[in-house]
């Protein structure tokens, strides 16, 4: 059997020796190098060749879920094991999007980075069935707000693509011949049906979504 390549990456040289230390002890394991930072990361994993990367989340130069895209990107045989101190909900998600096989916390036991390091070099996923169902959720949530515009009437689109333009509301009601208040009414509802903060937010949506141009009107 082909001995698994592993790259560690944290930017604790103690954590790194530790886990080198640790998984040299194993015959099926071959350590491929060591990284301190997410750069070093992405430069190895070229150059090396591992079939396993473990990747600490927080790193000096950036993220190491942005490192774990990076890494994806160019090498999608390449699985990531994120490493963390605690759970978050958030820093998971962003890592499963990401493209990580999982997760495992710095305080794991050495028979369970172990395991964790044969599932993922297996094609496994270290996800356990409550986070895959924030994940999923998350997902299905991220899928309906591309769509939530669809919600806005006629004039609520006009009054936000005129919010886009940067127009006050004293100006929104002199273009479309309406009272401040009845454009603050709308205002309130577009934000309300695209669950948005406020005015700013609602600027970048219209942005992202493409709704500046009205239909059929061409740039």
């Amino acid at each position: 059997m082909e001995a698994i390549r592993i790259l560690i990456v944290d930017d604790h040289e103690v954590v790194r020796i530790g886990l080198r230390s640790l998984l040299e002890r194993i015959g099926q394991f071959e350590v491929a190098g060591e990284a301190g930072s997410a750069q070093e990361a992405i430069n190895l994993v070229r150059s090396r060749k591992p079939d396993v990367v473990i990747m600490d989340i927080r790193m000096p130069d950036g993220s190491g879920i942005e490192a774990c895209r990076a890494i994806r990107s160019e090498n999608p045989d390449v699985k990531v094991i994120m490493l963390t101190s605690y759970t978050d909900d958030e820093a998971i998600f962003s890592s499963v999007m990401a493209g990580a096989s999982g997760y495992v916390l710095k305080q794991i036991g050495s028979q369970e980075l172990v395991e964790a390091i044969r599932t993922v070099a297996a094609g496994g996923s270290l996800l356990d069935p409550s986070i895959t169902g924030k994940v999923l959720e998350r997902m299905r949530g991220m899928t309906r707000d591309q769509h939530q515009h669809e919600k806005l009437t006629d004039q609520e689109l006009r009054i936000l693509r005129l919010i886009a333009d940067g127009r006050t509301n004293k100006e929104i009601a002199d273009a479309l011949y309406l009272s401040e208040k009845t454009v603050r009414n709308y205002v309130s509802s577009i934000l309300s049906k695209l669950n948005l903060a406020n005015r700013a937010e609602a600027a970048a949506y219209a942005v992202r979504r493409h709704l500046l141009e009205e239909p059929g009107e061409t740039p």
